[in-house]
């Protein structure tokens, strides 16, 4: 995080970390220091299980300089309550994530902003599942079997698509 007393640095700070020619750069959200939250979506919508959400929020350890949340940066994952600005900001990507034919994903929050839409690795599920004594996993390998189900049934091409919303 750039501080103004920094300002000095600044050239010196581009020039080390764009070495590879590229850069992602965002604004510092107060809300952050809060944590962020995870919430994973299959086939476009909130993940659920017996009525939980799959979700937590990431919170760094006291005093903590660094300002990720990432659990692998020492980070502790806590439950979380999902509201309606959350089931919004999930609503406002399901589309796309649909049209992309993204299966499961993460989406990480701060306060009301989208920071982060993990496709790759959208990884904590299994402590989700451990901290609500839910498995979610369970709901994954089942629409996953529906999947299989319903290629055997219906014989021919479908694309990534196409079986995201099944």
């Amino acid at each position: 995080m750039v501080q103004p007393e920094d300002k000095p640095n600044i050239n010196q700070m581009i020039e080390a970390v764009s070495r590879e020619g590229y850069v992602i750069a965002q604004e510092y959200l107060p809300d952050a220091s809060h944590g962020d939250i995870r919430l994973f979506l299959m086939n476009g919508d909130p993940l659920c299980s017996k009525g939980k959400y799959a979700a937590f929020r990431r919170q760094r350890k006291k005093g903590d300089w660094d300002m990720r949340s990432n659990i692998t940066a020492g980070a502790v994952a806590v439950p979380v309550q999902i509201d309606e600005t959350i089931l919004a900001l999930a609503e406002s990507v399901r589309t796309k994530l649909i049209q992309d034919g993204m299966f499961l994903v993460g989406l990480d929050i701060v306060g009301d902003k989208l920071m982060e839409i993990n496709v790759f690795s959208p990884g904590g599920l299994m402590s989700m599942g451990q901290m609500e004594e839910c498995h979610f996993c369970c709901e994954i390998i089942l629409s996953l079997e529906r999947k299989v189900e319903y290629l055997r049934n219906n014989p021919g091409s479908f694309d990534n698509v196409k079986l995201a919303t099944l």
